[in-house]
Parts: C-alpha cells; sequence; structure tokens
C-alpha cells in the first residue's frame, strides 16, 4: 500500500536501490544536492545534480524540465560523506514557463522500489510565490535510510536554496543560471474569494539544516484541503450535485468561518459524510506532521550534540557547554514552531466540528443528538451509519465521528475480550455484559436508520447471556422469530441465510433478479451473533466465515461479539473472520489506524447517555412503524 506522507513525516525505506518519480502540470526542472556533516553542501557547487552537470556516484543525471521525471538513486554508491540527498524542484525558464509555483496544480513525488512498485507519495502543496522547492529528502540515520516529505519553499529561487546549503552566493548564481534567466514573477494578484471548503492550514515544514529561522512563504494561506475539493462537472445528462453553502468572507488575516455541509457530494447527507471525512484525515495528517517535526528536531539536536562529543578537545569546557546549550535551545524552537502549526490546525478543526456536530442527521448523530427526539422512521435507506468517536493523544478534546458507509461492506466485532488501556492489558469487570449493551444499540441504530421492514435481524444467542441486552428490542418484535435453543437452532439460521446467499448471487449471476422463490425475504439481513464461538461447531464456524466473505455482496451481514482469546481455541479457522471484520469496543481503546499515516486512534463508541430514554423512545416509535407497513 502506498502511503501518503504529510509535510515533516518521514518513513523507512527498504531498498538501497529506488527511484523517485515526480508529475506535474507543467514542465518542471528536477535537481539533487548531497549534504554532509554541518548540514552544508558536500564540496559545493559539485555536490548539486542539474540537467547537464557532471553525474554524482548514486545519483542517475537529471534529464531535461519535463511534466514527469524519473531519477535513479544507489544508496549504497553515494559517497560515504553524503548524510543527506535532498531533491527539488524549479521553475524552468523560457517564454511561456510560469512564474512561480502558485500557478501550478501541486506537483507529486512517489518513492519506488526496483519493481516499480509505489511505497509513499507526497503532494507539496500551499506553493505561492516560490520557484524552487525541496520536496523531499533522503537521510542516513542510525545506518539506516528513510525519506521525508520537506516542501520547503524559496521565493529566491536556487541561488536561495544552494545558499541555505552553504554554496558562496556567486558560485550559487553561476549554477542557477545554467537554466538560463528566470521570467520575472508578477506582482501579486488582489486577495481572491476564500475557498468554500475551509480545512486546517498545511503545516509549515519543519526548519531545514542551514536555516536556523526560515521566514514563511509569500502569499495567503490556502485552507482547502487537497482531497477536499469540488468534483469535476458531470458528462452527459447527469445532473450536477446540488450547491454546497457558501462560507462566509474571512477575517481579515485569518482563515474562513467553518461552514457545515460544504464538502463535495450529491445530498446534503453525502456532504457532511464527505466533510467529517475530511477532518479524519486533516488531523491525521496535522498531527503527523507535527510528529515528524519533533523527530527532525530530536534528530538535529543529536546530530549536534554528536559533533560535539566526537571532537576530544571540544567535550569540556565552557565551549561545550555552550554548544550544548545552542543545540537544545533551537530543539525548543522548532519543537514550539510546530506546536504553533499544531495548535492553529487544531482551533480550525474545532471550530468546524462545532459547526459540523449539530447539522449531522440521526444516521450520523449521536445519540445525545436533539435529532432523535423527533424521531420518525425514514424512507430511505441512510448514506453511512455512525459507530462512535476517534481522537489523538494530541487533541484528547477533538472527536470525529467514525462513520461507516451502508450497507456494510465488512461486518462488526463487539470485542468482549481484553482491552489495551495505555499500561498493559486489562478487563473491567462486567466488560461481556457491556460489549452486549454496545451490540444491542448498534443494532437498534441500524433499525432505527431503515425504513420500517428493510432490513431484518437474527439474533443468535445459545447461551442465553444476552438477554438482557437484546430484550428491549425483542420485546418491540423488532428481531426475527427466535431460533430453536441449542447448537440446532443456530444451524438452522445459517443454513437459511447461506441458502438465501447462495440463491441471491445465482440470480445476479443469471441476470434473473426477478427469478427468486417466493417467500424470500428481500430485506437486507442482519446476523446478530452473542458470545461467539460458544455453541458453534466446525460446520458452523465455516457457514459464518462464507457468510462473512460472500454475505455482504447480496444483503447479508454480520455484527459477532466474541473474546479473541475464547476464539482462538479454533485455532487458525478463525483468523480470516477475525481480520475480516471491523473490530469495535464497548469502551475507549486504541487500536484502530488510518490508512494515510498508520496513527493509532482512540475509539469511543456511540453509547446512549446515562438515563437518557431517548433508546426506548426509538424503539417504540419504529416498531409501531413496523406494525403499522405490515
Amino acid at each position: 500500500m502506498t502511503a501518503e506522507l504529510a509535510r515533516g513525516q518521514n518513513q523507512a525505506v527498504p531498498w538501497t536501490r529506488l527511484e523517485i518519480a515526480v508529475a506535474a502540470d507543467g514542465a518542471l526542472v528536477l535537481g539533487a544536492l548531497l549534504v554532509g556533516e554541518g548540514e552544508t553542501a558536500l564540496g559545493g557547487t559539485e555536490a548539486v545534480a542539474l540537467p547537464g552537470t557532471p553525474p554524482l556516484p548514486g545519483l542517475a543525471p537529471p534529464g531535461p524540465p519535463a511534466p514527469e521525471h524519473r531519477l535513479a538513486v544507489d544508496l549504497a554508491a553515494l559517497p560515504g560523506a553524503a548524510t543527506r540527498v535532498e531533491l527539488f524542484l524549479a521553475l524552468p525558464a523560457g517564454p511561456g514557463a510560469p512564474a512561480r509555483f502558485g500557478a501550478l496544480a501541486a506537483p507529486r513525488v512517489l518513492l519506488m522500489g526496483p519493481g516499480g512498485e509505489a511505497t509513499a507519495r507526497f503532494e507539496v502543496t500551499g506553493l505561492t510565490e516560490e520557484t524552487a522547492v525541496v520536496a523531499v529528502e533522503l537521510y542516513r540515520r542510525n545506518g539506516a535510510w528513510k525519506i521525508r516529505a520537506v516542501g520547503q519553499g524559496h521565493q529566491g529561487g536556487l541561488p536561495a536554496l544552494f545558499a541555505d546549503r552553504g554554496i558562496a552566493p556567486e558560485a550559487a548564481h553561476r549554477l542557477a543560471a545554467t537554466l538560463g534567466p528566470r521570467p520575472a514573477i508578477p506582482a501579486p494578484a488582489p486577495p481572491r474569494e476564500a475557498p468554500a471548503a475551509p480545512g486546517p492550514a498545511t503545516p509549515p515544514p519543519p526548519a531545514q539544516p542551514g536555516a536556523p529561522d526560515p521566514a514563511p512563504s509569500a502569499g495567503p494561506v490556502d485552507y482547502t484541503h487537497p482531497r477536499r475539493g469540488r468534483p469535476a462537472a458531470p458528462a452527459g445528462d447527469r445532473p450536477h450535485p446540488a450547491p454546497g453553502p457558501s462560507a462566509p468572507a474571512p477575517p481579515a488575516g485569518g482563515p474562513a468561518a467553518p461552514v457545515a455541509g460544504d464538502a463535495s457530494g450529491w445530498s446534503m447527507e453525502e456532504r457532511l459524510h464527505n466533510q467529517v471525512w475530511g477532518m479524519f484525515e486533516d488531523l491525521a495528517r496535522a498531527v503527523a506532521a507535527y510528529r515528524g517535526a519533533v523527530e527532525f528536531a530530536e534528530d538535529r539536536r543529536e546530530r549536534e550534540v554528536d559533533a560535539v562529543l566526537d571532537d576530544p578537545r571540544a567535550r569540556t569546557g565552557q565551549g561545550a557547554a555552550d554548544a550544548r546549550a545552542m543545540a537544545s535551545e533551537r530543539y525548543e524552537t522548532l519543537v514550539a514552531r510546530a506546536q504553533e502549526a499544531l495548535d492553529r490546525d487544531l482551533a480550525q478543526l474545532t471550530a468546524e466540528s462545532r459547526v459540523v456536530e449539530p447539522a449531522l442527521p440521526r444516521a450520523l448523530a449521536g445519540w445525545d443528538s436533539p435529532v432523535w427526539h423527533a424521531y420518525r422512521p425514514p424512507a430511505q435507506p441512510p448514506f453511512a451509519l455512525r459507530l462512535g468517536e476517534l481522537r489523538l493523544p494530541e487533541a484528547p478534546e477533538l472527536r470525529i465521528p467514525m462513520l461507516v458507509r451502508l450497507p456494510l461492506e465488512r461486518g462488526l466485532w463487539v470485542d468482549a475480550g481484553r482491552l489495551q488501556d495505555g499500561d498493559g492489558e486489562s478487563r473491567p469487570a462486567g466488560l461481556r455484559a457491556l460489549a452486549a449493551e454496545s451490540a444491542a444499540q448498534h443494532t437498534a441504530r441500524l433499525l432505527a436508520v431503515h425504513p420500517p421492514g428493510a432490513l431484518t435481524v437474527h439474533l443468535l444467542d445459545p447461551a442465553g447471556s444476552g438477554g438482557a441486552a437484546f430484550a428491549g428490542l425483542r420485546g418491540a418484535g423488532l428481531l426475527a422469530p427466535p431460533a430453536p435453543a441449542g447448537a440446532a437452532g443456530a444451524d438452522e439460521v445459517l443454513e437459511r441465510l447461506t441458502r438465501r446467499v447462495d440463491l441471491v448471487q445465482m440470480a445476479v449471476r443469471g441476470g434473473a433478479r426477478d427469478a427468486l422463490p417466493p417467500g424470500l425475504d428481500t430485506a437486507e439481513q442482519l446476523l446478530v451473533v452473542h458470545d461467539f464461538p460458544h455453541g458453534f461447531d466446525d460446520r458452523a464456524v465455516t457457514r459464518l466465515r462464507y457468510l462473512a466473505d460472500e454475505g455482504p455482496a447480496v444483503g447479508v451481514h454480520l455484527l459477532l461479539v466474541a473474546d479473541r482469546e475464547d476464539a482462538a481455541a479454533y485455532g487458525p479457522l478463525l483468523d480470516p473472520l477475525w481480520r475480516g471484520l471491523l473490530r469495535i469496543t464497548p469502551l475507549p481503546d486504541g487500536h484502530l489506524a488510518d490508512p494515510w499515516v498508520q496513527h493509532v486512534w482512540t475509539y469511543e463508541p456511540a453509547l446512549v447517555p446515562a438515563g437518557s430514554g431517548v433508546l426506548a423512545a426509538v424503539i417504540s416509535a419504529a416498531a409501531r412503524a413496523r406494525r403499522g407497513s405490515a
């Protein structure tokens, strides 16, 4: 899987031979710079690779300006004194060439292996008046190579970039002049209207070696997330999406005020769903940038202190103390700058959350939302469903709704086993009862957000230990008639659902959906299995795995309440089931990872507040509607 890096984030490089691929909407110059100890160019101008310059050890010669580049790198062939390779981009010279990066779409950088497989991607966003930018760097730490997303732009172009790496100004200008004269940069245009999809600002990159206090890039900050833009106009007779609400004009010098539903989508529900996912991505990347910047600051302090200790003559005395103090001061400055950027992004996301949360429809809202107090059964199934909330330790007060699309593409596993509380493993008292109650509330929400009769729920509880948690749903007539007790009852339900999956699959493949047997329940099916795997033999487990794999495509879904340790007795037979279902917990637990930067998020289930009667009222209304539609 290709990881999408945020500014400041790093990732290990698993190969010594690799390629850096660059793609842009216009021709760009690709170059490289070898950096050694002291954070300066290794040998001055001889450490720079540009089109037409002599090749450097371990680096293929860069090609001429083009929209796409492939630069081969052999890390094992680099000079031993090289501690870092910086890959930079510059705008070409000549008539018709853009005068600044802000006139182009964000360039894309890919880290590729020897077989052409991509493992990391970085989109260089947030550029405005810059004419040169350090896109990524390959650096060596503790004997291993890593790649870091940098994205540091220079308004002064390549001369400013080279000068920051210790190359004399005259030599830097001569080297940059080999690409020809740059076109004049026109005066900045008047400020544009605020973007309609506000998001946190792109975090500034960490300070680079040789530039202890870089000035921020000029130009306004674009608060539009690169993945949260408007869709292109649809082709043919397909209608255009309903326009989202417009953000009011931003205050002078600040970001645009957040507006609920300003993401792309064909309905307000879809726009709100996409906006929540955009907030989730923004928080993931903002925290990744902060962590990467802190790691960079720690790495820089470590290298500076090591440089002092490497010289026996400088290890003691006032000079050594001053060097350590300066290294600590630079570290604190970089960390404070990263914290400032994170605080700014969190403030923007918090403001957006305060606007979005009250606007969410029932299926996406928490149980404490007022929209549940005026509950009426819907006429159509919802776009998505809320399972809980997610948060990160850097922003404990900011909670992002955890939403899943409907119909469910994966089943749910409510974990009744051990939870990770940060200090080790623990099993709170009554966890099995809490897991059963959590599963019942998830089931009630699924029933409440579907039209009457559109979802049939089967409960398998061979030991009867979940009877109290599901009593409300059973008493309201919202569950299918109970199966006979014991293993025979489980076999009967599993056989019926397995046969339904087979019949619908054959009808779909044969293009004969109307040929289903009369009396077949065509509603979506949800099988809730409590206290799994108690009461299940090998044949029943095999059928359950079949339903988990094949059922979602034809409207049969699973919700299991199980303890992983109990299930381990079946050995590898249940491993595919464990991996294929989405694990959620009845109490807050840190176990979910996002697909971009692999943060470990703390999941909090969507539970009814203690003492609230909203769930009972919703169940009663849903039961009345079902009896009325029967």
